[in-house]
């Protein structure tokens, strides 16, 4: 059933009716229906329907996905490079218009985030959510520090300049979800 996922990508995108029917150029009543599966799009609609939300048709009707469950095997992680006691795995599957994205980071003591090597500086409106496991480390953002500790988790805009820092003699590691661009109201 297509008609909820187009609503949920469209809300997700901050996007009324009005502004969807002028990306893709399907009328607001018909974007209505589909949503609420009173009526299937063609393929043509649907493929200005995909367009309209940025996404490829296969991607909006998840012909690229393999089933509803992803399974990464611990041996199937994504991982960056090691670089200066740094290192990070990549715990979610590479599914198309995934709206975020779990990692685990190890840091060495005295090691940092945010070098060369390490993911880009997430695009605006992102959120990024971090749990320490083990060890402590300090979070550096917009000029102020914060300590964590095993257990404690912090929120906070991903897209202002941050890296996490581990001051303490033993190894640390977090686990960070980041929320791809959503809206701030």
């Amino acid at each position: 059933m297509v008609g909820p996922r187009v609503k949920a990508l469209r809300e997700s995108m901050d996007l009324s009716l009005r502004d969807l029917a002028e990306r893709s150029g399907v009328s607001a009543p018909m974007l209505s229906q589909v949503e609420r599966g009173e009526t299937s799009p063609t393929l043509q609609v649907a493929e200005r329907i995909a367009q309209g939300l940025e996404l490829r048709l296969s991607q909006l009707l998840r012909l690229d996905e393999g089933g509803a469950v992803s399974v990464v095997r611990a041996s199937e992680r994504r991982r960056g490079p090691t670089r200066g006691g740094h290192r990070y795995e990549i715990l979610t599957p590479p599914l198309p218009g995934q709206r975020a994205e779990l990692s685990l980071h190890t840091l060495a003591p005295g090691a940092v985030t945010g070098g060369p090597g390490d993911p880009p500086m997430h695009e605006p409106g992102s959120r990024e959510t971090a749990v320490v496991e083990s060890g402590s480390v300090s979070l550096q953002i917009d000029g102020a520090s914060h300590e964590l500790r095993a257990g404690d988790c912090v929120t906070f805009d991903a897209d202002l300049p941050h890296h996490f820092e581990n001051p303490g003699p033993d190894e640390a590691v977090l686990l960070a979800v980041v929320s791809a661009g959503l809206r701030r109201s």
